[in-house]
């Protein structure tokens, strides 16, 4: 006797799929080469192959839910020996980017942010409400600086500089729209992140992948400090070996934000701490930190385009939004500062008006773009770890 099992594929799922980048996933027809070429499918598991048997089937639950689509780096391997030209890799980019899409809320914004006829919209938004914190900031600022000292506090910090950002936009006014924003991105990331890791381990359950009935939350949390030094590593780039080169460029980003993030504590320790609201001298640290981060970031995505516009790497408006965004955020952070140094005050200020908007997208819609792929594929990479897939 044999068993029948019933396949009900969702179609809008493989529509979705293909108008995300993944339009080559028809062109599949098993041959398994991918798993053999990929660094890090395990001997027992064809690994991408049933990911792409579950895509072409429209298997939505088993893919979206699984810990194993963000396990792959896109390093190409598959996709340069695939006989068929299937381009596994970039069917996988494009079910990752359903499964942010999936797990994000609210999902009309996620929506908005993976349609660039949007992109007008959600640009205006902050472009607005930064005018109007500049009007605030430049013509009301006498009244606030009576408002504040009731308070024993300063509307504009001292400073003697002639040019000084907080003199368009009040500190005061940014930071008290950035802290709610990051507060309100951490809640979405943990509603979502909630939902997908126990949709991995059921998952997993039902495929035989783990022995662990129930999920271990406070030993799943232990195994993130075994898989951070693998990310900051990019141990699994470095297994790759058509596109190692990429692995450089992911990582000059990565710690460029790294470098910006440290800049930006140690200006809130220097503005709220210490009280001293700058400029700093180039060769403070903050400086230093900040300065060799935007570089970073500026030449990481750099290389990244570059890779894109030159190789035969298949790209989706998420990929170019993204790209796009990164090397905005580094270069008018750095133009920001080298036009302030040559002294023009309303070039500083209108680059930094840019800057807020991109840091703006950057943060408001992170849950929402393919940004958000480097905080689920870290849950992924954790789960697998957790799960002890090999």
């Amino acid at each position: 006797m044999s068993d029948n099992t019933l396949v009900n594929p969702n179609l809008e799922f493989i529509d979705e799929v293909v108008g995300l980048g993944g339009d080559t996933l028809k062109k599949c027809f098993q041959c398994a080469t991918c798993s053999v070429a990929c660094p890090i499918a395990p001997e027992d598991s064809p690994f991408p192959r049933k990911e792409m048997i579950a895509a072409s089937w429209g298997l939505k639950d088993r893919l979206v839910g699984s810990a194993d689509i963000w396990l792959c780096h896109e390093c190409g391997d598959c996709t340069t020996l695939c006989p068929r030209g299937a381009a596994p890799g970039d069917v996988l980019s494009a079910i990752r980017s359903y499964a942010i899409k999936e797990y994000a809320e609210p999902k009309v914004i996620a929506d908005m942010v993976n349609d660039k006829s949007k992109l007008g919209i959600l640009s205006a938004i902050p472009a607005a409400w930064f005018a109007f914190l500049a009007i605030i900031t430049m013509f009301f600022g006498g009244a606030m600086e009576k408002l504040f000292s009731v308070f024993g506090l300063h509307w504009v910090h001292h400073t003697d500089a002639p040019i000084a950002h907080a003199r368009f936009i009040s500190t005061w006014l940014v930071d008290a729209t950035f802290v709610p924003l990051a507060a309100a991105v951490v809640f979405l990331f943990f509603r979502s992140l909630k939902r997908m890791i126990g949709d991995m381990h059921e998952n997993a359950l039902a495929e035989g992948k783990t022995d662990k009935q129930d999920l271990d939350w406070k030993e799943y949390f232990k195994t993130i400090l075994s898989v951070l030094p693998k990310i900051m590593k990019h141990k699994q780039f470095n297994e790759c070996g058509e596109n190692k080169a990429r692995g450089t460029a992911h990582m000059m980003v990565l710690y460029g934000f790294i470098g910006c993030f440290i800049a930006t504590l140690m200006a809130v320790f220097m503005l709220y701490i210490v009280g001293s609201a700058g400029p700093f001298s180039q060769l403070h640290p903050l400086k230093w930190f900040g300065n060799l981060g935007g570089i970073l970031i500026v030449i990481g995505a750099a290389l990244m385009i570059k890779e894109r516009l030159s190789g035969d790497k298949k790209s989706a408006y998420k990929d170019w939004y993204l790209l796009t965004l990164v090397i905005v955020v580094g270069a008018t952070g750095l133009l920001t500062e080298m036009i302030r140094l040559a002294g023009s005050t309303f070039g500083t200020y209108l680059i930094y008006y840019i800057h807020l908007i991109a840091v703006f997208h950057l943060f408001a819609y992170l849950p929402f773009s393919k940004m958000a792929h480097f905080v689920y594929r870290t849950a992924g990479m954790t789960y697998a770890e957790y799960a002890g897939r090999k």
